[in-house]
């Protein structure tokens, strides 16, 4: 009898861990997007919207692939730069429309400070629901506005709704910054 109730409860503890475990993983597996997303721009410098971005907390900055150019924006203003040789040579994707680049003001969980964080330019809802790709638009404070489903994402919250029905959070890619380097890159 005992030995019984020492196995059903090794097999439980075994069982919960594994459980936990499984779960843990499919949290981290689901941090990012599951869409295709490559770009990378040096000299970071040389936008001053982009270097805010990357190097100030709460500022965010949005970047979209227009004709043959990069047009870097925030609430301040744009700079429009034309893609080189290399970079049409070597390919980039930008995601579903786009990318709002910028560092959090809140660290996230587990986190000791915030790091550079990179959400797709499209409403996560818009697609996810319609699979049709709307624009959003800054606002203050770090947030981001879709002008079709009306809802609003805290940026510096890992792209959660503020305002508007339920849904899903931003889609998010990962993103490296370095040596006056951006590189998002999510395959």
């Amino acid at each position: 009898m005992l030995r019984s109730r020492f196995w059903h409860k090794l097999c439980f503890f075994l069982t919960m861990a594994l459980w936990v475990g499984c779960t843990g993983d499919a949290i981290v597996s689901n941090k990012y997007s599951k869409f295709y997303a490559s770009f990378s721009y040096n000299p970071v410098s040389a936008v001053s919207q982009l270097y805010s971005a990357c190097n100030s907390m709460g500022e965010w900055v949005i970047i979209r692939a227009v004709n043959s150019q990069f047009v870097f924006s925030n609430l301040t203003g744009e700079t429009v730069v034309n893609r080189t040789a290399v970079q049409n040579y070597s390919g980039y994707y930008m995601g579903l429309c786009g990318f709002i680049v910028g560092v959090p003001t809140i660290p996230e969980l587990g986190a000791t400070s915030p790091v550079i964080t990179c959400y797709d330019l499209a409403c996560s809802n818009c697609y996810h629901d319609r699979s049709v790709t709307k624009r959003l638009y800054l606002q203050s404070g770090g947030r981001a506005f879709c002008n079709t489903c009306q809802r609003t994402y805290d940026l510096n919250n890992l792209g959660q709704i503020l305002q508007g029905d339920g849904g899903i959070n931003l889609y998010r890619y990962r993103v490296y910054f370095g040596n006056n380097t951006l590189s998002i890159n999510n395959r």
